[in-house]
């Protein structure tokens, strides 16, 4: 196992059903019911659901026909990302007052690196105990909190007491905690990869540690030298305070399948002018523009133009995405378009960080 991790601290705090949470905090009236953020029970996605609807197995992703199915008394509320923007914004300024290392995933979780704190506290556990205090007492909802040697373990330890608990790896913890740790926990093992590593005898970090470094790059590619890696605690990627945006993007689902090309470019604008707005509030532009087509039978196409020369306009989006519209015949109603700007100058610029909105 890489012993350079030892001296690293790092926590990883995740928010609690985040989006379902702040609804129920914002409505007493939805306290300790099961609610779905986004979708309905006629058609869309659930973003969010609440623990009280997890327990009938409702996740984020399912269709609101089923989560409905799941759970009768299942209360769909449309997500408020504004809202959810703001309270990320109060977490995270909790998060600077005890390092300038913090690294958001998401409105929800990151990390932070506090090896080197500006509280001078020497125990990551009990600044991620503070952390989780703080948020709960000044935002008014609850977090969980892996802490460890490194990012991977530290993610994965954090869902290990949720909710409202944390969880510390500590460095001679590593070994058993990840040798006896399913092989659906391990961040990074998707459902798919679970049912393959299922299928070849892999069932606990124990039983993947056992598989060769050949063995699982035969089986899974680049992934497998991850798994060899991380199975034995090894994972080097440093807390970035910073990211580079690589695209920005918007989207909307329809409450009713659209037909016709001319309701859908009176979308594609609208969508343009949330594109542009993302653009000049950081400064820059792209050359890369991509529709995106979602089905009513959910099957996804996008169509892609790459321009000479950077743009950040709506108007000149706007036609391009008309005319990737146009490009060929739909094969049938549509129920979600989007638009992405990639192939950004952000190489040129200072560094930025964007939480994208989508609609829903």
């Amino acid at each position: 196992m890489d012993t350079s991790n030892f001296q690293r601290k790092i926590i990883h705090i995740d928010m609690d059903a985040f989006y379902a949470s702040v609804e129920q905090m914002d409505n007493p009236a939805l306290k300790g019911k099961p609610i779905a953020v986004g979708g309905n029970e006629n058609r869309g996605v659930v973003s969010a659901a609440s623990y009280e609807a997890r327990k009938f197995g409702v996740r984020s992703a399912l269709s609101g026909v089923l989560a409905k199915k799941y759970c009768p008394e299942l209360i769909f509320v449309r997500p408020r990302f504004d809202r959810y923007k703001e309270i990320s914004k109060q977490i995270q300024s909790i998060f600077y007052e005890y390092t300038d290392l913090v690294e958001p995933l998401s409105l929800d979780e990151a990390y932070l690196d506090v090896t080197h704190n500006k509280k001078g506290n020497p125990s990551a556990t009990l600044l991620a105990k503070e952390i989780r205090a703080r948020i709960l007492s000044e935002v008014g909802l609850t977090a969980s909190a892996g802490i460890s040697v490194n990012k991977f373990i530290a993610k994965v330890a954090s869902d290990y007491n949720k909710p409202n608990g944390q969880k510390t790896v500590s460095g001679d913890e590593i070994v058993p905690f990840l040798e006896n740790l399913p092989i659906q926990k391990f961040y990074g093992v998707g459902k798919v990869t679970t049912e393959k590593m299922f299928q070849l005898g892999i069932f606990t970090g124990l039983d993947l540690k056992n598989k060769t470094l050949e063995f699982l790059e035969q089986h899974f590619g680049k992934s497998g030298s991850y798994y060899f890696q991380v199975v034995r605690g090894i994972h080097n990627s440093p807390v970035q305070a910073k990211r580079t945006t690589k695209s920005v993007a918007a989207e909307h689902t329809f409450d009713v399948n659209l037909s016709s090309e001319i309701f859908m470019l009176e979308q594609l604008e609208s969508i343009s002018g949330q594109i542009e707005k993302r653009l000049q509030k950081h400064a820059i532009s792209g050359k890369t523009i991509t529709l995106k087509i979602k089905y009513s039978d959910f099957s996804l196409q996008t169509r892609s133009k790459t321009m000479p020369y950077y743009i950040s306009d709506k108007n000149l989006i706007f036609e391009i995405v008309k005319e990737l519209l146009y490009q060929e015949r739909l094969k049938d109603s549509v129920r979600l378009l989007g638009i992405a700007l990639s192939n950004l100058n952000t190489e040129q610029k200072k560094t930025v960080v964007i939480q994208l909105q989508f609609d829903f």
